[in-house]
């Protein structure tokens, strides 16, 4: 495969997973990673998970939880629910020595709860903006298809107080 194909490869399932996460196609977002797929949101970009604080630290087991909750338990931080819009840009892909596959790309999410809402949740009606760099380990499954082993998205406010992260960022 040339490294145009790859490109556009990789492009199509970040675009693809933008698009399901904007759309709360959370069960579908899950099929996205591999079977130890491991999604994390570190506060120090270069710690080690199972050593330092995270934002999120999800294993398998751990998405799954946070989708279960998302879409089938009352959650007063999600009432009404996000509102989300993924823009993504900047993709790069590289293939590794090993088979797998490196990506990056720059994200901004935008995320709203709009109204009703109550007088004690704060942060309805307002606009909060999330802004990183999102790396990705990738492996190419037996049908060809690419599968998500690591998503580590470091943003840019990591270290900073910031509302609502009961969604998928």
């Amino acid at each position: 495969m040339s490294d145009e194909q790859l490109q556009r490869r990789v492009l199509a399932l970040v675009e693809q997973e933008s698009r399901l996460l904007d759309e709360r196609r959370y069960v579908e977002w899950l099929d996205l990673f591999t079977d130890d797929g491991f999604y994390w949101l570190p506060i120090e970009p270069d710690s080690d998970p199972r050593d330092r604080l995270s934002l999120i630290c999800d294993d398998t087991l751990r998405r799954r939880e946070r989708v279960y909750r998302l879409m089938n338990t009352p959650v007063h931080a999600q009432d009404p629910p996000s509102r989300t819009l993924h823009v993504v840009s900047h993709v790069r892909a590289a293939r590794q020595d090993d088979g797998a596959i490196t990506a990056d790309s720059h994200q901004l999410i935008v995320e709203l709860r709009a109204g009703p809402g109550d007088d004690r949740q704060r942060g309805i009606g307002q606009q909060q903006l999330l802004a990183g760099t999102c790396h990705y380990r990738l492996l190419e499954q037996a049908d060809g298809s690419l599968r998500i082993a690591l998503k580590k998205l470091v943003l840019l406010n990591r270290d900073t107080v910031f509302g609502n992260l009961q969604f998928i960022p």
